[in-house]
């Protein structure tokens, strides 16, 4: 099902994701959102997640004029579905047609790489209360408020980059079924929306 996290958290969750991703659309100069998803499968929210906080937060391609925004709309599609309880989750044809040059996707996915594998070392299944259901719908909710708050960000220094962070920490909470990473996801949120209301004042 979409919100659940599963019992038996895969090892190296974001290197295998980042495997997955390696393999979308190949043999095609450029790539779309939807190789992208399909490589992952849709009935699964936290590679949602997770494919919206790495694009945000990635060098080359987070830091082109309006991914945020296009990002922070796969999530709201993405969060309001899920709430809504659908077990497979739809989006427009024009977002999944979207795409990035090759080039500039496998350079963005090899220099994620590295830090993928410092990251996998340190999730464990932990404080699992915090992202079994019914834990995913804060998490959901929580989520859609940062994608609303993200077209804002774009004119607000490094506050979308936070953004991405706490996506990217939701998404590994739920793959991982680690209730650590959700507890930094939430704290992380609010100071980002804070600077973001401090920046707009």
């Amino acid at each position: 099902m979409a919100g659940e996290a599963s019992d038996t958290p895969e090892q190296a969750p974001l290197s295998s994701l980042l495997d997955k991703i390696q393999q979308a659309g190949q043999h095609r100069e450029s790539v779309s959102l939807g190789a992208i998803l399909d490589s992952l499968g849709r009935r699964s929210f936290a590679p949602f997640l997770l494919i919206a906080g790495l694009v945000t937060l990635a060098p080359l391609i987070g830091d082109i004029p309006g991914v945020p925004t296009l990002m922070a709309l796969l999530v709201v599609l993405s969060c309001v579905q899920l709430l809504a309880g659908r077990n497979y989750i739809w989006l427009p044809a024009w977002l999944l047609e979207r795409r990035v040059s090759r080039e500039r996707f496998t350079k963005a996915t090899r220099w994620m790489e590295r830090p993928a594998c410092w990251v996998d070392r340190l999730l464990k299944r932990r404080l699992v209360q915090l992202t079994r259901p019914p834990a995913h719908l804060p998490v959901a909710l929580t989520c859609l408020l940062i994608a609303l708050a993200m077209p804002p960000m774009e004119v607000v220094p490094f506050t979308a980059n936070g953004a991405g962070l706490a996506l990217t920490l939701f998404g590994l909470a739920l793959l991982a079924n680690d209730g650590l990473m959700a507890l930094l996801g939430y704290a992380l949120t609010g100071g980002t929306l804070a600077l973001v209301i401090v920046g707009l004042a």
